[in-house]
Parts: structure tokens; sequence; C-alpha cells
């Protein structure tokens, strides 16, 4: 918005459609999805770390993840989320939230298509209601582009599910030089 690229419903949605087709499917989306078969919680935790180049985007991270860790060991306890709470107490992972969302949902048998569907939903839903109020766009713009978010969404639902390790982290050197910007704005409407 700062530099003009942002100013209404359509290029919000073109905005939207990018960060989700790249951060949210090569990032958090992957790293659901490698949770999900399996893969050492420690190890993605570790290795989300080094991907968010971003340092506001890594402290967002983790500090909505120590928060959703906090909450689902009161609703939703379990052993995997006990577990992956001590390694955060201990200091040998950091909590993103993309892992303990995907913690909780997996404990609760939540099926992996559904659990990143609802993920995705769920920040691209959190990022439109900011731009109804920042750009301004007003509430029906922000539902169209709901709307359209949702076959961005299932796109990424198709692409994880196709992607390998060494996707991991292939996000547009762009969209992370823009958040590195963010970091330094003069001024901000909402906490980032």
């Amino acid at each position: 918005m700062h530099r003009g690229l942002v100013w209404d419903e359509g290029s919000f949605g073109d905005w939207l459609g990018a960060f989700v087709g790249q951060q949210l499917t090569y990032s958090e989306g992957l790293a659901l999805r490698f949770l999900y078969d399996g893969v050492d919680v420690g190890l993605l935790d570790s290795v989300l770390s080094a991907q968010l180049l971003a340092r506001e985007v890594r402290e967002a991270s983790l500090k909505m993840g120590g928060r959703l860790l906090e909450i689902g060991g009161e609703v939703f306890p379990s052993g995997e989320l006990e577990a992956y709470r001590e390694l955060v107490r201990e200091g040998r992972a950091g909590g993103h939230q993309p892992l303990a969302f995907g913690v909780i949902a997996r404990s609760l048998g939540v099926p992996f298509e559904a659990a990143l569907s609802a993920y995705l939903f769920a920040a691209v839903t959190s990022l439109t209601q900011n731009a109804v109020r920042a750009i301004p766009m007003g509430q029906n713009a922000g539902q169209r582009v709901l709307r359209q978010a949702h076959d961005a969404v299932a796109a990424a639902v198709e692409d994880v599910a196709q992607l390998c390790w060494n996707d991991f982290g292939a996000v547009s050197p762009g969209l992370e030089i823009s958040q590195m910007r963010h970091e330094r704005q003069r001024a901000r409407m909402f906490m980032s």
C-alpha cells in the first residue's frame, strides 16, 4: 500500500492470490504437510525459522504460535502437543504457528486437507479484514475477495500435495524483500 501497488479490491485480490500461492504454499503449507507426513516437529521448527527471512514475519509466527500452544494446551491437550510445548519450553524449538496448528489438528484427527484448508483460509480472512480497513475497500469488497480466495486456497492445497522437500521455503524474493521493507515502515495501522 505504501508503494502504491495495492490500492483497491482488485489489486489486493491479486496480492492475496500471490501470497497464498507463494508464502502460504511453499512455507507454512508445506510445513503442515511434512508434519502430517511424520517429519519431526523439532526439525520442521528449525527449518521454518531459517526460512522466514524477514524478522517481523518470523517473530509473528512465533508469537502467534506460542499463544496457540498455550490455548491448545488448555483446550485440546494431547501428548503430541505437550511434547512440542516441552521442546519450546526447553528452547529446542521456537513454536511456529503453522506447526502448533498442525499438531493440534492432527491430534484431534482432522484430515490433512481439511486442516490445511482451514489454516490457509484463516490466514486469508485475517489479511482481508485488515485490508478492508486499511485500503479501505469496504465489507462487500472484502467478501468478494474472500470468495475468490476460496479458489486460491483450493489450488494451494492441491499444490502442497505435489511438492517435495526441495520446494520447502521456495518463496518469491520480491515478497521477502517487501516483508523486510515493512519492518521499517514509519507507521502501522495493525500489529504485524
